[in-house]
């Protein structure tokens, strides 16, 4: 995959190529040759059919998607050059469209600034996500099934290779890591058009990675995030191999969390480095809470968690959080302090979140559950949230934290308009509905004799 930055050369460029985020946060586009390219377009848009991106109904349609040049790079594909930019969507009256992932993000930083609170807020994601060679599954009313085959000693094809432990790979090295040149390949793709890459490894499970991203602006950690997948998916495609950021592909492994690493600014200095407990300021305790708060009765969970697949990631033994906890060093807390940061150094890392989010959604429902928790002045120690043996426990399946969505929504107000806290919460009803009703073949290998 060939990238670069745009160095503002029409001249080079063959093809516009618009991007835009549906509900789900993944992204659709449409590509315009560059003789139509033209200043109208580049300010007002390009009119297309919002309600096959999931927001609207089709009689409500009609939108203008136009580029953001700050977004803009540069590809070659089969000797085509294209440019490629993150859009935002307007109304037919050139009126912002409220619902948009990149505008409930700008909503939710301009909120910060409003109230006073913070100037910024940074955030650095881990992306997890596993490689597989092969992959077959299917669903349908006779019968449901899935394989999965990877070089790293799973499934039938590869019974008789040298292979390390399932849940022993962390950190492993070459040849046994055998995705190594895959993710350089990634990351140098990555890096080529500005996304800072810290490090790249293998992670716990057999074909499971990580790439860790480094410290950015919510909203351009969230476009990178999305650009970044999207560079994954490519570049796997070109080596003929697969890729899933699904929390849960295989039974009883580790599976694939969003972690994000994340502190509130003023002036460009840190707002979370203090003296209360595990080194945090009284406001970043603060913005914990409203974290562990919103997460206990399941509202945030419903962004940051918003299928049935991440409450399988969610059970106990396998690093990932299930209840409302902070801790120092301890990745079995939803809010990690990570403990090798020097003093002045300190932030928060939730860790409960998955890609299986809209990323725009996720992140600004987070923020937004900080702000409401520093609003409050919610103290977690009061609360026992530094207990590790609290037992708050999550509401851990799809239905539960969406029904914990329409009770506990207020907070997210001044960034989600309710039309699409309403709409999010139906959408996902129907997911969590085809996938509970149906049985699984779990169920018959232990019912079917019954």
């Amino acid at each position: 995959m060939e990238l670069r930055l745009f160095d503002g050369n029409w001249d080079t460029i063959d093809f516009l190529d618009l991007l835009m985020m549906d509900i789900y946060g993944k992204i659709r586009h449409v590509t315009i040759p560059k003789e139509y390219v033209n200043d109208e377009l580049l300010t007002r848009g390009i009119g297309f059919d919002a309600s096959n991106f999931g927001f609207a109904d089709v009689s409500k349609s009609d939108m203008l998607a136009h580029p953001d040049m700050r977004t803009a790079f540069v590809e070659v594909k089969e000797e085509h050059t294209i440019l490629h930019a993150l859009c935002d969507v307007n109304l037919m009256n050139e009126s912002a469209f409220n619902q948009y992932p990149r505008m409930v993000a700008r909503k939710s930083m301009e909120y910060l600034q409003e109230k006073g609170i913070a100037d910024n807020a940074k955030m650095l994601l881990e992306l997890e996500f596993h490689l597989f060679d092969d992959v077959k599954y299917t669903a349908d009313f006779s019968h449901s099934y899935y394989k999965i085959q990877s070089a790293e000693g799973i499934g039938d094809d590869y019974d008789d290779l040298p292979r390390f432990n399932i849940h022993r790979g962390y950190h492993r090295i070459y040849p046994q890591d055998r995705y190594f040149t895959v993710r350089n390949d990634i990351v140098k793709a990555m890096t080529a058009i500005g996304i800072p890459v810290k490090y790249h490894h293998h992670e716990v499970g057999a074909a499971q990675l990580e790439i860790e991203l480094n410290f950015m602006d919510m909203l351009e950690a969230a476009d990178k995030v999305s650009i970044a997948m999207w560079i994954v998916h490519n570049i796997a495609h070109e080596h003929n191999i697969f890729v899933t950021f699904m929390p849960k592909p295989i039974y009883k492994v580790a599976g694939n969390g969003l972690h994000v690493h994340q502190y509130l600014e003023k002036e460009g200095k840190t707002l979370f480095s203090g003296d209360a407990l595990h080194g945090l300021s009284p406001l970043a305790h603060n913005y914990t809470c409203g974290l562990l708060d919103h997460s206990l009765t399941g509202s945030l969970l419903a962004f940051s968690n918003p299928s049935t697949n991440s409450f399988k990631r969610l059970v106990e033994g396998y690093e990932a959080p299930v209840s409302a906890t902070f801790a120092k060093a301890s990745r079995e807390a939803s809010v990690r302090i990570p403990g090798y940061l020097k003093k002045g150094e300190e932030r928060i890392e939730f860790r409960t979140g998955d890609a299986t989010a809209n990323i725009y959604y996720f992140l600004s429902a987070m923020l937004l559950a900080g702000i409401d928790g520093i609003l409050s002045k919610s103290d977690p120690v009061k609360k026992g949230y530094n207990n590790p043996d609290n037992g708050f426990l999550f509401p851990l399946n799809l239905n539960a934290v969406l029904n914990g969505l329409e009770k506990d929504y207020e907070y997210l107000l001044p960034a989600f308009p309710k039309e699409l806290i309403d709409l999010w919460i139906k959408v996902k009803r129907d997911e969590a509905a085809y996938v509970y009703n149906a049985p699984t073949p779990q169920e018959y290998e232990l019912y079917f004799n019954t």
